[in-house]
C-alpha cells in the first residue's frame, strides 16, 4: 500500500549521516543523493530525507511516526543505541510491545529534526 515515506530535515548533511548509521542495522542504505534529497532503501528508495531549511523541529512528540521492520530484536536494540549515539533522542526504549492485534519487540527514537521512528520486530512462531 505505501510505496515510500519522506521526512523533512533542516540540515541534509547532518540528517544523511544520522540515517546512514541508524538504518544500517535494518539493511537500508543510501541509494540516491540529489540536491536537497537523499533516498534510502534495499532495492529502491523507500525512505527519503528532504531538505526544508527553516522548517519547524518537533519537540517531544510530532504526533506521527514511521515504523520500520527490523530483522531481529538485536537490530531493534542496535538502531536505538546507534540513534542515541548519533544525536537522536529516546522516545521508547527497546522492549516488548502490545499492539491491537499482536505483540512485537520495538523501540522509538526521535531524529535530530524531531521525526519519530520506530524499529519493530515481529517474533516468528516456534
Amino acid at each position: 500500500m505505501i510505496d515510500h515515506v519522506s521526512l523533512q530535515v533542516a540540515d541534509l548533511e547532518r540528517a544523511g549521516a544520522f540515517y546512514d548509521a541508524v538504518l544500517r542495522p535494518l539493511g537500508l542504505v543510501r541509494m540516491v543523493e540529489r540536491p536537497g534529497t537523499i533516498g534510502f532503501g534495499k532495492r529502491y528508495p523507500e525512505l527519503w530525507l528532504n531538505l526544508r531549511a527553516g522548517g519547524v523541529t518537533a519537540t517531544s512528540d510530532p504526533g506521527a511516526h514511521v515504523a520500520l521492520r527490523a530483522p531481529s530484536e538485536d537490530a531493534v536494540r542496535e538502531l536505538h543505541a546507534t540513534a542515541l549515539a548519533h544525536g537522536g533522542r529516546d522516545a521508547g526504549a527497546p522492549g516488548p510491545r502490545v499492539a491491537s492485534m499482536t505483540t512485537y519487540f520495538g523501540a522509538f527514537v526521535l531524529d535530530p529534526d524531531g521525526n519519530k521512528l520506530e524499529a519493530v520486530n515481529f517474533a516468528r512462531p516456534a
